[in-house]
C-alpha cells in the first residue's frame, strides 16, 4: 500500500510497508515519507514540471502551464494533485517525529531533506503537546480531519457545499483558538462560498480539538 500525500507545507510519499524513506534511506517500518519539498503554510505549492528544455521558451511555457493549472483561491491544483490526501503540518510533524525516534534507535542517520522538513513542520505546528503520546495526537488529528472532510452545508439554492482537502489542511494549519470568520476567509479565500454561520461551525470544530490537544 502506498499513499502519496501533499501537505500545505510540502509533499510526502507514505509507504505503509517500507517506512519513511528519503533519498533512499529507510527509517520507520510502519510508515514512509519521501519528502520532496517544503513550502509556505498559507498557500498551494507548485509541483516541478519534471521537464527540461534546450531553450528558455519551452521552459517558460511549462511554467506558465503549471501556473494556469494551479489556483488555491479557486481550488484548482492541476492534474498532479487530483487524487491525493493533503496532510496538515501537525500530522506530518507527528509522523516524522515517530520515524526519527525509530531511526535513532537503529542508529540510522536521517537525510538532510527529511531533517529540514521536520524542522519546518515543527516550527509551524500549532497542535502539539509533548505530554500526550503519539496515538492520542494521531487520533485527535485524524478525527478532526475526518470531521472537516465530511462537513456539509446546504445553501438556500439547494447546493451542498463541502471542504476541499486543501482547505481542510489549510484550516488545520492556520486557524488559532481566537481566529474569527473574517480572518479565516482572508487566509483561505475559497471559504467565502460558505455562509458565515457555517464557517463559524468549522472554526468551532478546530478550536475544540486544539483545546483538547494543548490542555
Amino acid at each position: 500500500f502506498r499513499l502519496k500525500s501533499r501537505s500545505t507545507t510540502g509533499m510526502a510519499d507514505y509507504n505503509a510497508e517500507g517506512g519513511i524513506s528519503s533519498a533512499g534511506s529507510t527509517h520507520d517500518s510502519s510508515m514512509s515519507a519521501d519528502v520532496n519539498s517544503a513550502a509556505a503554510a498559507s498557500g498551494a505549492t507548485t509541483p516541478s514540471s519534471g521537464a527540461s528544455a534546450a531553450n528558455g521558451s519551452t521552459a517558460q511555457n511549462s511554467r506558465t502551464a503549471v501556473t494556469q493549472q494551479e489556483n488555491a483561491a479557486e481550488l484548482s491544483f492541476g492534474v498532479d494533485f487530483a487524487d491525493i490526501q493533503i496532510l496538515s503540518n501537525a500530522q506530518v510533524a507527528v509522523y516524522l517525529q515517530v520515524s526519527a525516534r525509530s531511526a535513532d534507535n537503529r542508529d540510522e542517520e536521517l537525510h538532510d531533506v527529511y531533517r529540514k522538513t521536520q524542522k519546518y513542520v515543527d516550527r509551524f505546528n500549532t497542535m502539539n503537546n509533548k505530554e500526550k503520546n503519539f496515538q492520542e495526537l494521531v487520533d485527535e488529528l485524524d478525527n478532526l480531519q475526518d470531521a472537516l472532510t465530511t462537513f456539509r452545508k446546504d445553501t438556500d439554492d439547494g447546493e451542498e457545499l463541502d471542504l476541499n482537502t486543501y482547505e481542510v489542511a489549510a484550516l488545520m494549519n492556520l486557524v488559532a483558538t481566537d481566529t474569527l470568520v473574517e480572518e479565516a476567509v482572508s487566509l483561505i479565500p475559497s471559504l467565502s462560498r460558505f455562509p458565515e454561520t457555517a464557517i463559524d461551525d468549522i472554526l468551532d470544530m478546530i478550536r475544540s480539538t486544539m483545546i483538547r490537544i494543548v490542555s
